[in-house]
């Protein structure tokens, strides 16, 4: 791999990039309840998260964490036992906590790993999720940004959680198809004639109408064609500085 795409990648991976507006506190939000948002069924096909906390029971079921554009879902076998907004940074590190145990924390100060990395505290369980919690809420309205370094993670019991994107995509997964098969605005390559990479959008989200925003939500990053990392929010093809 050439030194221009090591940056390039490097440059993808570090930058928490958004746009959009800012978050407000929902409705029946409780900052002391147990940090979790336990899935409501609806008619649509995004589970909606609430805000009533998942037991300790139903966290021992689970057995895959779903990184979606703008939540986490957490499943045993078919079955969605909560959906986490990525727009509450303490629920979601707060149920990731309950069910992988204590993760490792560092402290990031506005520009320490970058011009645009804003002030963060990150967690990284396992070496295979990371979530940065930002101290201000990002443009588009996220409070975290997460990124899927692995294919699973040990709970805090010792079981094995598979992590995922959408479509059921994992770190390790060929997506040669897919890229193929998306859209140019969906996709682009972070590459050279020598060494191919390429960021590819898996699921729309975090919507934006400012100029050189490119297309956000959760997206792969690829050595040749094969997944290294999934993110959200991670925009394709933006132009603008952050």
């Amino acid at each position: 791999m050439t030194p221009r795409t090591v940056t390039a990648i490097g440059a993808v991976v570090l930058a928490l990039v958004a746009g959009g507006a800012s978050v407000d506190r929902l409705p029946g939000h409780d900052a002391g309840r147990a940090a979790a948002a336990e899935a409501t069924p609806t008619a649509t096909s995004t589970p909606v998260p609430s805000w009533r906390p998942v037991s300790g029971a139903a966290l021992r079921t689970v057995d895959s964490v779903e990184l979606a554009a703008e939540s986490i879902v957490l499943r045993a076998d078919d079955r969605t036992v909560s959906v986490v907004s990525m727009r509450d940074a303490k629920h979601t590190v707060g149920v990731l906590n309950r069910l992988l145990g204590t993760p490792a924390r560092t402290q990031t100060a506005v520009g320490d790993a970058g011009r645009c990395v804003p002030a963060s505290t990150t967690s990284t369980w396992g070496g295979a999720l990371r979530v940065a919690a930002l101290r201000e809420p990002a443009a588009a309205g996220n409070r975290v940004e997460i990124r899927v370094l692995r294919d699973h993670v040990r709970s805090r019991l010792g079981t094995s959680v598979e992590l995922s994107g959408p479509h059921g995509v994992q770190v390790g997964d060929d997506v040669r198809s897919r890229i193929e098969g998306a859209a140019a605005d969906e996709r682009e390559s972070l590459g050279s004639e020598d060494a191919e990479a390429w960021q590819l959008l898996l699921a729309p989200g975090w919507p934006s109408e400012r100029k050189g925003a490119g297309e956000n939500g959760v997206s792969v990053l690829t050595q040749e064609s094969t997944v290294t990392v999934i993110g959200s929010p991670m925009p394709v093809r933006a132009t603008r500085g952050c």
